[in-house]
């Protein structure tokens, strides 16, 4: 098998063929699917390393303590030769991975063959193909986790430890200092647990990314934001706790520590920084010095880690494995969410380049993955299917009687529903606003009164239950979509939902399965930008294809405001997970046909993606979705070319299309209209006299199914099938 090793003498990195280890009693044999680089320590490790020997010695006083003690016990040569034999050796590296249970040793009745575990340990959670783990070093992964987030189960019982030692409380205010990856899973552990935090970090980057995880503020701790952050949240008391995240040689962190806690403040080190503690500062305020131990209590015992004795859970509630497991359980329940930090995936055959790279600084990353073979064999043709829209045998819907009005429920009364969608219906001619369905009274009643609801109500199955309502429009959060979704359809509703449709494909086949039960098909998801006026005023000017096209489309989506559920993707999904149907919807509408693949890449640190669809023709999309773009440039700009033509689309303010002759639009009024009000008099149509629904099912499940595929395709870094696509 291959592994990671160092000769910490000469400085080189291998990639080395070793004997597979031996499955002894008391652990498991585990091979790997992925393995993190601790971006900290590992590299901490890998620079001295490549220093020279004095270099080496200046970095590490307490071993040269131990090189002098020997030298006056063993005299100069035989310390020589030892010190020299050890550094001229082969060392491992890695901590923190996730792998399957291979074998099985003697005692162990905990985990299986096939067992997805998580592991930790710098001398078991090696950058290995396989390694042998004792048992109370790893921990089961929960069903449905990502291996690639339960990879981060050691450095998240490092953080997780750290904020324990911090015996932070709800309502507290804390400081963080160092915003790598140790300090961004801080973060979102003091933010889970109701905790106000501030950032401190050189980084810009790493700094919107810790707001973007649930900080208050973050800023340069040379700057005063950090500073006035404190201030502002604390009353000027200071905060409650300080964790020092951070590294290297300056003594900063400490000093700004002293300076921005309260009095008798907990300041904890967590990583490994310079502590010259300032003595008056520290003794005037009566600080409380803490230190985390790595994963939390066994560690360094040698009969807690090799023997398996654990430390009963009445005197020791958190032990590293509890950590472990725990923080396993936070990932899989979405109170954390890694998918963020996560700056580059390398296949371990890369290990080496990869090293250098993040060595040179030609890679910046907070966390790195190896995907090691076996896991990339299962990875490398990833499919994500599309599910066949099942034959309804049911009745067509019955036109409405002459006069009656179409009544509509809306389950939801949100910013979207109350900006969007309820100002186009409010006063429509045949339409009746019968009941909105919130979850709570207060924003139920303002819809009432603002849009003129007949009633209001907390009671969603009184609604389904009402033979009077014709069409349910479900705008409530992402993660209910689906669910809602399939319960009115089996109430013989029709729906419309906005999208997305569904965040997993679980949730399409369960709307799907709900059609085929009910026979009810009668189902409109809110992608409205086909109905635009321009665009489809353009896309008629275009006129017809021949070969082809390529169509480009760029959104500057732009940053959301601190605080926005948007960001609670453990629950509602990944930004694009929400959004990005819009987008395809868009692209097949305009070149007439569903995807039948997906590549996607990102940008590392951020939420920047560039999503390529590949269309039966050979046409070709491309979506590129970017957060870090300038807020005063247009939202929406797309170019589709086929056949010696150009159609181009501004921000739905102007459209022109480019062949033998040219044809552009009147410019439009600075208020958009991306098509939500011609959509809805579609819908409503379609309800009122019974006739198909404004957009296929079919497509509509293929734009979700090509959504789904994004995410899929990011986790394999290889173009995703869209099984089944028509």
């Amino acid at each position: 098998m291959k592994q990671v090793v160092q000769n910490y003498k000469s400085g080189e990195l291998a990639l080395l063929d070793v004997p597979v280890p031996g499955c002894k009693p008391g652990g498991v044999l585990v091979r790997s699917a992925y393995s993190l680089i601790s971006t900290g320590t590992e590299l901490m490790k890998v620079s001295e390393a490549g220093m020279s020997m004095l270099g080496k010695a200046r970095s590490r006083p307490d071993q040269v303590a131990k090189v002098v003690q020997s030298v006056a016990t063993n005299g100069v040569p035989a310390t020589y030769r030892k010190v020299m034999g050890k550094l001229d050796s082969y060392t491992p590296l890695g901590y923190s991975l996730c792998g399957v249970v291979e074998e099985v040793g003697a005692g162990i009745d905990d985990v299986k063959v096939g067992d997805l575990v998580a592991c930790a340990g710098n001398e078991h959670a090696l950058h290995a193909e396989l390694n042998w783990v004792p048992r109370n070093l790893y921990s089961r992964v929960p069903d449905g986790l990502d291996p690639r987030h339960a990879a981060f189960g050691t450095v998240g019982s490092i953080a997780l430890q750290g904020v324990r030692q911090g015996e932070s409380r709800l309502g507290e205010v804390a400081l963080v200092i160092g915003l790598g990856l140790i300090g961004q899973l801080v973060v979102q552990l003091l933010t889970a647990s109701g905790v106000r935090v501030v950032g401190a970090d050189p980084d810009p980057a790493r700094c919107e990314l810790a707001e973007r995880l649930g900080a208050a503020a973050c800023g340069d701790p040379a700057s005063s934001a950090v500073e006035n952050a404190v201030a502002e949240l604390t009353g000027g008391h200071g905060v409650d706790q300080v964790y020092l995240a951070a590294g290297g040689g300056s003594n900063q962190p400490v000093e700004l520590a002293a300076r921005l806690s309260r009095d008798r403040g907990r300041v904890v080190d967590i990583g490994k920084c310079r502590l010259d503690l300032p003595w008056n500062a520290y003794y005037e305020k009566e600080l409380d010095v803490r230190f985390s131990r790595s994963y939390g209590p066994g560690r360094y015992d040698p009969s807690y880690e090799l023997e398996g004795r654990d430390y009963p859970i009445g005197y020791v509630r958190w032990t590293e494995r509890r950590n472990l497991a725990c923080f396993l359980d936070l990932l899989a329940l979405g109170r954390v969410d890694v998918e963020p930090l996560i700056s580059h995936i390398a296949d371990f055959d890369d290990a080496v380049e990869t090293y250098g790279r993040l060595k040179e600084g030609e890679l910046k990353a907070v966390a790195v993955l190896f995907r090691y073979l076996g896991h990339t064999a299962e990875a490398e043709a990833p499919a994500v299917t599309v599910p066949a829209v099942p034959p309804v045998t049911g009745k067509p819907a019955p036109a409405r009687a002459a006069g009656k009005p179409v009544r509509l429920a809306f389950v939801g009364a949100g910013n979207y529903a109350t900006s969007m969608l309820l100002p186009h219906l409010a006063g429509r001619e045949g339409v009746e606003l019968s009941t909105v369905v919130t979850t709570t009274a207060l924003s139920g009643a303002n819809a009432q009164r603002k849009f003129g609801f007949a009633d209001a109500t907390t009671d969603l199955d009184a609604v389904l239950g009402d033979g009077s309502i014709d069409a349910v429009f479900v705008v409530t959060r992402h993660s209910s979509h689906a669910e809602l979704t399939r319960k009115a359809l089996l109430a013989g509703k029709t729906v419309f939902v906005e999208k997305p449709l569904a965040l997993t494909e679980d949730e399409l086949a369960g709307v799907l399965a709900a059609v085929e039960e009910s026979g009810n098909d009668r189902l409109q998801v809110g992608f409205n930008r086909r109905f635009a006026p321009l665009l489809v005023e353009a896309r008629k000017e275009f006129g017809a294809r021949t070969g082809p096209a390529s169509l480009r489309y760029l959104v500057n989506a732009g940053r959301l405001e601190h605080g926005s559920w948007y960001l609670q993707q453990g629950t509602e999904g990944s930004r694009f997970a929400g959004e990005g149907g819009h987008f395809i919807d868009t692209a097949s509408w305009l070149l007439g046909a569903d995807p039948v693949s997906v590549y996607a890449v990102a940008t590392p640190g951020t939420e920047d993606l560039q999503v390529l669809l590949r269309y039966p023709d050979g046409s070709t999309a491309t979506i590129s979705y970017v957060t870090t773009g300038a807020p005063g440039f247009p939202k929406e700009t797309l170019d589709l070319v086929a056949d010696g033509r150009v159609l181009r689309l501004d921000d739905f303010v102007r459209a022109s299309v480019h062949s033998r002759k040219r044809w552009v639009s009147s410019r439009l009024p600075k208020a958009r209209d991306k098509g939500q009000s011609a959509e809805l008099a579609a819908f409503v149509r379609a309800v009122r006299t019974g006739g198909p629904m404004p957009v296929p099912l079919e497509s509509l499940v293929a734009t979700t199914a090509a959504t789904l595929a994004v995410p899929a395709g990011l986790a394999a870094g290889v173009p995703v099938t869209l099984a089944g696509a028509r």
